[in-house]
């Protein structure tokens, strides 16, 4: 079986191929960054939010984001209308359950996209995941919870459909409900700019865009970040300068350094098969 950090650099080589459009219905805090993130990859972004609209985007897309950072009912109407349209056309999509669990709006927001697709990967924090199973939530996008404390809602989530859940923290764990992939790379300043959470998530579904596998596509995304992000925080001086230098790093980054680099560690889920 091929290592996943070898499989990461392969991934990312077609990504720069493809230049996958990536459809993100995000929010108006973090669409800049993520917009521009996309583009540091080597991905195209597309960020129609309208409902009038947003089928007819999602036929040109190669992947969906659906974000819910700044959720209105017309956002919530368009993030349903698109990720309907992307299931029925087969092109994957990655549901952000920003701040899920901080209110009962956003908590049930995220349940309702879940219940209406699924979609094919999840990327949150250990206390948006832990609260699509009715935890507690963190103080909007904070965490309260610990990576591990979330992974049985996780596995769970993956068992009911998701093909990847990812909760992120400190080691990022990318679990498929049979396999998981634990990534250890990353910087704390990657948690000082706004926008990093949202960026990943919009990474993901550009490597979903060029990888059927969704749990190598997802662990490959979180390190190309996570490496990008040590790389910028050399010779930063804070969070604006580690801004900047983190989309530099992310352009620069060749398939060959993600796969030397990443820091993937799998194992079989509990009761699962590696």
């Amino acid at each position: 079986m091929e290592h996943p950090a070898a499989r990461a650099g392969g991934i990312l080589a077609e990504l720069r191929r493809r230049s996958p459009l990536v459809h993100a219905i995000t929010n108006c805090v973090s669409a800049p960054f993520t917009a521009n993130a996309l583009l540091a990859l080597g991905a195209a972004p597309v960020m129609a939010h309208a409902p009038e609209e947003v089928e007819e985007m999602v036929d040109h897309a190669d992947a969906l984001v659906v974000n819910l950072g700044t959720p209105t009912a017309a956002a919530l109407e368009a993030m349903r209308l698109a990720l309907r349209r992307a299931n029925a056309r087969g092109i994957p999509v990655v549901l952000d359950p920003v701040g899920a669990g901080a209110t009962g709006f956003r908590t049930r927001a995220a349940l309702s996209l879940i219940a209406a697709g699924p979609p094919r990967a999840i990327r949150g924090n250990p206390s948006e995941i832990l609260a699509l199973a009715g935890g507690r939530g963190g103080r909007g996008v904070d965490a309260r919870n610990g990576v591990e404390e979330a992974s049985p809602v996780a596995r769970a989530l993956a068992a009911g459909g998701v093909e990847a859940v990812a909760v992120t923290g400190a080691v990022d764990l990318v679990t498929d409900g049979r396999r998981e992939i634990r990534v250890a790379n990353g910087h704390p300043l990657l948690a000082r700019v706004t926008g990093t959470g949202c960026a990943a998530t919009a990474l993901v579904a550009a490597f979903l865009a060029v990888e059927a596998d969704a749990l190598s596509a997802a662990a490959a995304a979180l390190a190309c970040l996570g490496i990008a992000g040590e790389q910028a925080a050399e010779g930063a001086s804070g969070p604006g300068t580690f801004a900047a230098r983190l989309l530099d790093a992310l352009q620069a980054l060749s398939p060959g350094q993600l796969a030397a680099a990443a820091r993937l560690t799998c194992s079989a889920a509990p009761g699962g098969t590696p």
